[in-house]
């Protein structure tokens, strides 16, 4: 069947549509992505003003014109942190659903991290032994740990790289001074979750998702995105580390016009380098791969997982 993903997300609102049917891998078939940046449209009250929510339903009506176009017999529509911290997370979801029809469902950080480590976890096997996952998105912070597909271990933390860029950097360049406060106060977050991992022993592959991580890694050398899916891409800390003070150098015009960095992103690009550094500093990771799969496919698979024949499914990893 063709099943469609809304990602209602802290920078966009992403509709992937698939071609899927339990005991394959979804395969593509088209993309709509609007960045809307939710979180930068919160109110001093924590609350997405009405303008916010007016934009945020007509990007909706568009992807389920699209979702329409492309022949999607199912949607699976959701909303991250953005709209779950919100303070009137309930009065827009409640706008969303009468003027649009769509229920979205509101994941919990756990929840995240969860289903983007069963993502991982299906895309690199039982092979890859005990995997750690680490998931940086706009609002949030995902780490998840585990030897089969629900992990031992999931957290969330407030440190995505689009929050902390609007909190804690306001120039361009950011001010020094800025970015030290910064780095202290993602590391003294992270720090706080290293003893709850640690406890179930060193992994044995360490991956990471999401576009930041991406970006990171095409900086540091790794392979285009055009190059495609079964590239190995890696990000090393040595070069996250020597990348560190001349992204804090930069402005955001200078960031966008590095390799793989585009404009919209361009900004938070630092935030989200001191976030990945301080988590591969701090769990002792040289080297993590890049991971093409994330949450949207984790939501895939998991409503495959429930579908009629789910149980001929075998998850031997798409890279074997």
């Amino acid at each position: 069947m063709r099943l469609g993903v809304l990602d209602v997300g802290s920078n966009t609102v992403h509709l992937l549509v698939v071609d899927a049917h339990p005991g394959a891998r979804p395969l593509p078939a088209h993309s709509h992505k609007v960045e809307l940046r939710l979180a930068q449209l919160l109110d001093d009250s924590g609350a997405i003003g009405h303008d916010g929510v007016d934009k945020l339903i007509a990007v909706i009506h568009d992807a389920l014109q699209a979702a329409e176009d492309k022949g999607v017999e199912e949607l699976l529509p959701f909303a991250t942190s953005a709209v779950r911290e919100a303070g009137n997370a309930d009065d827009v979801l409640k706008r969303v659903k009468d003027e649009t029809g769509v229920e979205l469902q509101v994941l919990s950080g756990a929840e995240e991290a969860r289903l983007t480590f069963l993502a991982a976890r299906r895309w690199f096997g039982w092979s890859a032994g005990k995997l750690l996952v680490l998931d940086i998105g706009g609002g949030s912070l995902e780490i998840a740990y585990g030897i089969d597909e629900e992990p031992d271990a999931a957290v969330s933390l407030p440190l995505g790289a689009g929050r902390l860029t609007s909190a804690w950097l306001p120039g361009d360049p950011p001010d020094p001074a800025d970015v030290r406060a910064l780095r202290r106060h993602a590391r003294a977050q992270i720090a706080r979750t290293v003893g709850e991992f640690a406890r179930f022993g060193a992994p044995d592959h360490v991956v990471a998702t999401s576009k930041t991580f991406k970006q990171l890694a095409r900086i540091g050398g790794a392979a285009r995105s055009a190059d495609g899916l079964y590239v190995q891409r890696e990000l090393k800390r040595s070069s996250l580390e020597s990348w560190v003070p001349r992204l804090a150098a930069m402005t955001t015009a200078e960031r966008a016009e590095l390799p793989g960095v585009s404009e919209g992103r361009a900004a938070q690009l630092l935030a989200g380098a001191l976030v990945a550094e301080g988590a591969m500093d701090l769990f002792g990771v040289e080297t993590l791969e890049i991971c093409p799969w994330a949450l949207r496919e984790g939501i895939i698979l998991r409503r495959l997982d429930h579908m009629p024949g789910a149980g001929d499914r075998v998850t031997t990893g798409t890279r074997a």
